[in-house]
């Protein structure tokens, strides 16, 4: 057996050394000490040999197996060092050369809506506030007046994380936050832009969408106030020219509560496939803060009033840039993005 030990290390050295690359040097070592290798043969065979042999041969094979491991990790170390030199000599950059004109995109549609719409109402004078998209079912229902078991929450397809926590269905619940977070109770004039979830997924509606709302409250706030404000911001954003129409609609925390169309601003109301031949746009909702989400939120319904609104960013973005696919916005195509370049020239 020793003689047969020792013929299995001549041959392997010799095969080793002709090795002329990392894959024929993988397979020696499979070879002779793979699981199935001849050394390792030798030593699943030593349950034939008397106890006298067993530690002498297995000695032996040790030795062997240590010899050839330490040889082939040495062809392996030489092999890696001449594939780098290889790859360093053909990879070799010429920085002499002139440069490749890289490609880029531009300001997202997006972000340039969001800007525009934060810049109109800070200067009308509001603020900008943001909340957590991972919300509680507290400030995303429950203070919005959406108690557990109300059957409007059916209207929204949700993400729940826990029983208590969710994604944000809308941005209504930063509203909620902020009534909650103004202890003295003074009137309030923000907008809250940011991303909601809902399980919606085709060319107009997607899983993630961004949204933006207005919350008012304050004494003698009035629909009037509510209409003044949302034909600055829609002739502001879609055209100057354009009409408003308030059609009754059901939300749970406004009372009463409105959608509302624009003239259709591709045809001018007379009719086309963008309007459905109908020559109106829905563009977003609104209505008067409902009492009972003034009273969750501090306030006396008696004293105050106020009016919300919101819409989908992602929709107004379509509309402004004529974009027919929502799922453009989110898939980061650069020929899509490189539209917009000349939007900032």
């Amino acid at each position: 057996m020793e003689e047969q030990i020792s013929k299995i290390k001549e041959v392997a050295i010799e095969e080793i050394k002709k090795a002329a690359n990392a894959k024929e040097l993988d397979d020696a070592r499979v070879k002779y000490l793979g699981k199935k290798g001849e050394l390792t043969a030798i030593l699943r065979g030593m349950g034939s040999l008397s106890p006298e042999e067993r530690p002498i041969i297995g000695s032996k094979v040790n030795e062997v197996r240590d010899e050839l491991e330490n040889m082939i990790k040495k062809m392996e170390e030489e092999f890696a060092k001449l594939e780098l030199e290889k790859k360093l000599k053909e990879e070799k950059i010429d920085i002499t050369l002139p440069s490749t004109k890289v490609k880029r995109g531009s300001k997202h549609p997006l972000n340039r809506i969001i800007e525009e719409v934060e810049d109109l109402f800070v200067s009308m004078g509001y603020d900008v506030v943001t909340g957590p998209e991972l919300e509680t079912d507290e400030y995303c229902f429950e203070r919005l007046n959406l108690p557990k078991g109300h059957p409007a929450r059916d209207m929204q397809d949700s993400f729940y994380i826990t029983s208590e926590y969710l994604l944000r269905t809308q941005t209504s619940a930063v509203q909620a936050r902020t009534m909650m977070a103004n202890e003295e109770k003074t009137p309030i004039r923000v907008i809250c832009p940011g991303k909601t979830y809902r399980r919606d997924d085709d060319a107009t509606h997607s899983h993630q969408f961004s949204q933006v709302e207005g919350l008012v409250i304050d004494k003698n706030i009035s629909l009037a106030d509510l209409k003044g404000t949302l034909e600055v911001f829609v002739r502001k954003m879609l055209g100057d020219n354009l009409e408003l129409r308030f059609r009754p609609s059901y939300f749970p925390f406004t009372e009463p509560s409105y959608e509302v169309d624009v003239s259709c601003f591709k045809c001018g109301g007379k009719g086309c496939n963008l309007c459905k031949q109908t020559g109106w746009i829905e563009v977003l909702g609104s209505g008067m803060v409902h009492p009972n989400v003034l009273k969750m939120g501090g306030y006396d319904p008696e004293v105050y009033s106020g009016f919300a609104f919101g819409t989908g960013l992602d929709r107004l973005a379509m509309f402004k840039y004529g974009i027919t696919d929502i799922r453009l916005l989110y898939q980061n195509d650069i020929r899509f993005l490189r539209q917009f370049d000349r939007l900032d020239r």
